[in-house]
């Protein structure tokens, strides 16, 4: 009995660590995988230079690394804002409103939409009365996608505050909306932090969307009402092509952007630690 004991107790051990390892081993992969065909064609002219033309060899990736960056920081400033705001109203004002629960099924739902079915809302939305693709556009896709999913992990994010702290806010004489503001975004924050920055890295790679709505361009944009280069339409485009030095440049791009991702993702949990190894 004492040697089963001992061996099932071995077994449930080695089992977690061993679903550990087949979790990360993929990830591992793909990762080692990328930086070995990535850096191949990574060097200063592939970050500072814009693509050559077909058949030539060389060039680079600048213009769809500024416009990434554009149209992702656009989608922010209009997804974040709107996000947090309504997850605000279904954590602290509509909890148990019939709006609310509309508002939290169509947020699920939306989640789950196809994110090439965004794109084409987007096009009938955004870019058939602009009358052109453009970034305005692209980031209106993006931010469609963002808005749902930031929506519900801000409003779990809230209902983690403790209720106790809620009521000595008000039992301070402090009226509602600054108990929100001042006591619960605040001790919230972190949460909040990590969706902005999952919810931006989703975004971030997506593709299809960006195909009916900002298109592409191989020369630096023109205006946030014209066509722009992104860096996952413009390594979807090189992936494809007949060309050895495009597809080995599709990888570098696909590197270029997954560190991107991650180093602000590192960035952000820093200053998130140290603010509150400064609070404590």
């Amino acid at each position: 009995m004492n040697k089963r004991r001992k061996l099932t107790d071995k077994l449930m051990t080695i089992l977690p660590i061993l679903s550990v390892l087949i979790t990360i081993l993929p990830l591992i992969s793909i990762s080692v995988y990328l930086v070995y065909k990535g850096v191949q064609y990574l060097n200063v002219q592939f970050l500072t230079e814009l693509p050559k033309p077909v058949g030539q060899p060389g060039g680079g990736m600048a213009n769809s690394i500024v416009g990434s960056g554009i149209v992702v920081g656009l989608a922010g400033l209009i997804g974040v804002p709107i996000a947090v705001l309504a997850g605000i109203y279904l954590a602290e004002y509509g909890r148990k409103t019939k709006l609310a629960a509309v508002v939290r099924f169509f947020a699920d739902v939306l989640q789950g939409v196809p994110s090439i079915v965004i794109g084409i809302v987007a096009y009938a939305v955004v870019v058939i009365p602009m009358g052109s693709f453009s970034a305005v556009a692209g980031a209106a896709a993006l931010a469609m996608m963002l808005i749902p999913f930031l929506t519900r992990t801000t409003e779990e994010a809230l209902l983690t505050v403790p209720q106790d702290v809620k009521e000595a806010g008000l039992a301070l004489g402090q009226p509602q909306w600054r108990v929100v503001l001042g006591i619960v975004l605040r001790s919230a924050r972190g949460p909040i932090m990590t969706g902005v920055m999952l919810g931006i890295a989703r975004i971030a790679g997506e593709t299809a969307p960006l195909l009916f709505t900002a298109l592409n361009n191989r020369f630096w944009h023109n205006g946030l009402n014209g066509p722009i280069s992104t860096l996952t339409v413009q390594i979807y485009n090189y992936a494809i092509s007949p060309f050895t030095d495009w597809n080995g440049q599709a990888w570098s791009g696909a590197l270029v952007l997954v560190l991107l991702v991650t180093g602000l993702n590192i960035l952000v949990r820093t200053l998130a630690r140290s603010r509150y190894s400064e609070r404590s």
